[in-house]
């Protein structure tokens, strides 16, 4: 069968299990079996094991097999990363699109956006401070898995008659396991699309209109033509304002992804830099500005990872539940900041300059690092330094049902934190947030472009790729005028269903990864320069 029937096979098939299920369907990827009554409950009501999603055992539980068959190349190979990614090894004879800095860049621009300040305060304002303990659980073995998915898709890519790079799960999967999986690389290039339009660009889209249209609405109300809401139909509503975001979004993105990989490279390669200092600097500022705060703030993290408040959350059964939704929400929003396991970033990596694969799967360890155990850390201690995480529903749920403040979630609980974070130095702190979600939020949509680019090429060939790129504008407008709970369901949807695949693959090629990388730390590498 050809790829491109398949394809068509793959997508008529998700649209009908939409159809017919609704979206409950893929909602359950990430509480199954849990969503069963018989495994609720099992095997006591007071211990539910069987209530822990399979999402959740499968990614931490591949991250630790390969952590521990590869001996922790987290640890040992992160130096020789650094050096990698420095240019310490380029050579720009070897075959590639982008050399390993850029690589990086472009990995990072997908994964450093609306995770890091969004998605933290997600997962805080349903979690708990307890979530953060969680996102680094999911980081550090997500390093492997980065390793792992990188070096695997530079070994398997394929190179077209005009030297640029086609890599990914897909093709990890149809050459490296073998034809007869096939079926298998076809569901993740799907599941990839869909994910590239709601994940790479529905979410970012959809936070960026509802932080400006915030900023706005402070300046002249909520019943100004520009930000008076219609109701279109039940459930969802729509102002001026956001249509004009999503608008100017959709264009932003539009002028650079028509360029392909090597412009998307260059305006990632200065701009990832650029946002993420930034967003560090101001961050740094207001943690080392409230240190006295900073130990009660990491007593928050540990202590209510493993132990939620019990005055809410009742008996030993409560408090283990409680306890999973921590995880749950710190997993699924470490899993959206980092990719890691996912698959997506082995795309980009893909692309790397070099005759030698495990050279750019220890370049790619390097991004969970910085996305997470840096990045996501610092958001989540603003939010909890400053008190802002007070505003979340699992503080007024779990510990003071008496607070009447305003309950803030995704950009907005991050901006009020800025803003009283950096109330001593000036009062436009939460400005910052905003420039930072625009950057960020950008850069991971023309990166996210870049994965749903190639894995429409792989499916149905090079003319599906210009209507492919249209039709990503199209959902850049889309986000900016969605609505927040649709939006995310959507996105962790199609995160969590094309793991699976990719997470398959890492696990039937280990053997493999692991001759490669004897192989290749068996011998002596010289710098080039």
């Amino acid at each position: 069968m050809k790829k491109s029937t398949a394809g068509i096979i793959a997508f008529s098939t998700i649209f009908l299990i939409l159809v017919i299920f609704g979206g409950s369907f893929f909602d359950a990827v990430w509480t199954f079996p849990g969503n069963f009554n018989f495994f609720k409950t099992f095997p006591t009501e007071k211990l539910p094991l069987g209530s822990i999603p399979i999402m959740i055992l499968a990614l931490v539980g591949t991250g630790i097999f390969i952590t521990i068959k590869l001996g922790f190349p987290q640890i040992r190979y992160l130096i020789h990363g650094i050096k990698v990614t420095m240019g310490k090894y380029d050579d720009p004879d070897d075959e590639g699109d982008l050399n390993h800095f850029r690589a990086l860049t472009t990995a990072l621009s997908a994964t450093v956006g609306i995770g890091n300040i969004a998605g933290v305060a997600t997962a805080v304002y349903y979690g708990g401070p307890g979530a953060l303990f969680w996102m680094w659980v999911t980081a550090f073995f997500g390093t492997t898995l980065k390793f792992a998915e990188c070096t695997l898709a530079l070994k398997y890519r394929e190179i077209d008659e005009d030297g640029h790079t086609a890599g990914g799960p897909m093709y990890t999967i149809e050459h490296g396991i073998g034809m007869r999986w096939r079926w298998l690389a076809v569901t993740f290039a799907a599941l990839a699309i869909i994910c590239s339009f709601a994940t790479g660009n529905a979410i970012q889209s959809f936070t960026v209109s509802d932080q400006i249209y915030s900023e706005v609405a402070q300046l002249v109300g909520t019943q100004h033509f520009l930000t008076l809401k219609h109701v279109i139909w039940a459930g969802f509503d729509v102002s001026v304002m956001q249509v004009i975001n999503g608008l100017a979004m959709a264009g932003i993105v539009a002028l650079v992804i028509i360029g392909g990989i090597r412009r998307i490279g260059h305006v990632t390669g200065y701009l990832a830099p650029i946002m993420a200092i930034l967003y560090v600097s101001a961050s740094l500022l207001i943690v080392l500005s409230h240190l006295p705060q900073i130990g009660h703030s990491f007593s928050l993290i540990f202590s209510m990872a493993f132990n939620p408040p019990a005055k809410i959350a009742g008996a030993t059964g409560g408090v283990f539940l409680v306890m999973l939704n921590t995880m749950l929400w710190g997993i699924k929003r470490g899993l959206y900041s980092n990719e890691a396991g996912q698959g997506s970033a082995a795309i980009a990596h893909s692309t790397a300059k070099t005759k030698y694969p495990i050279r750019e799967g220890a370049v790619a360890m390097l991004g969970p690092y910085i996305d997470t155990i840096i990045i996501c850390t610092l958001t989540g201690l603003v939010i909890l330094v400053t008190g802002a995480w007070h505003h979340t529903q699992f503080y007024v749920e779990r510990i003071d049902p008496s607070f009447t403040g305003d309950l803030l979630n995704s950009s907005l609980l991050t901006s009020f934190a800025f803003k009283e974070g950096l109330s001593w130095l000036f009062g436009y702190g939460d400005k910052i947030v905003t420039v930072t979600v625009l950057l960020f939020a950008v850069s991971t949509a023309i990166s996210w472009s870049y994965y749903g680019d190639r894995s429409a090429n792989y499916l149905f060939g090079a003319k599906a790729i210009l209507p492919y790129k249209w039709i990503f504008v199209l959902f850049v407008f889309i986000g900016g005028i969605a609505q927040l709970e649709a939006v995310w369901a959507f996105g962790d949807a199609a995160l969590g269903f094309m793991t699976f695949p990719n997470l398959l693959s890492i696990i039937l090629l280990s053997t493999v990864l692991k001759k490669m990388t004897k192989a290749y730390f068996s011998q002596e590498q010289i710098p080039n320069k």
